[in-house]
């Protein structure tokens, strides 16, 4: 099962896990209400992941796809492109990312504005919805690959923090408050 847990406030190496002390571990459950990321676990290897893929990209109308590996040997401006992952930003769209090999992390905000990490392997597909920041990093083995789906035309933009005032941010923010008033 994936793991989610709070990031301490360390500025040491992206890639270390960044645990707290002592370790604070998150419940999928309660982040997902908090903050609409929406996650699941899908075998890459299996025909029955196969048709649970199939099933949820045409549930949820992605259309597109391809496939991101991220290494020193298969990604130009390697060091770059890792430092531009791990600043936090907003896209205009879903972010959907479902690894098919290697491992990294997801940082989202929960409510309380603190980074929340999520160890991301082989088979996890987490969507984060559109004007959450969210940042990217990998581990210590250096490498993922992952499929990215998107609906329509791809859009890889990322608008980095502070866009409070972007559309996307004001309309997650107002759909966090909404969700969150019903609940009470």
């Amino acid at each position: 099962m994936v793991q989610l847990w709070y990031m301490d406030s360390s500025s040491e190496d992206q890639r270390l896990q960044h645990h707290r002390t002592p370790q604070q571990f998150a419940d999928l459950d309660q982040i997902k209400k908090e903050t609409g990321v929406l996650y699941w676990k899908i075998d890459p290897n299996s025909e029955d992941g196969e048709a649970a893929l199939a099933k949820l990209k045409s549930d949820r109308g992605y259309n597109y796809e391809d496939v991101m590996e991220v290494s020193k040997n298969t990604l130009q401006n390697y060091e770059e492109k890792i430092k531009s992952f791990f600043k936090e930003h907003i896209h205009t769209d879903e972010e959907i990312r479902y690894i098919v090999d290697g491992s990294g992390y997801f940082d989202v905000r929960d409510a309380s504005d603190r980074w929340v990490r999520i160890q991301m392997g082989p088979g996890d597909l987490v969507v984060l919805p559109a004007g959450i920041y969210h940042r990217f990093a990998l581990d210590t083995n250096n490498y993922i690959k992952a499929k990215r789906f998107f609906v329509g035309e791809p859009v890889w933009t990322p608008h980095n923090r502070p866009v409070d005032d972007m559309e996307a941010r004001k309309d997650y923010v107002q759909k966090q408050k909404n969700k969150k008033l019903t609940e009470e």
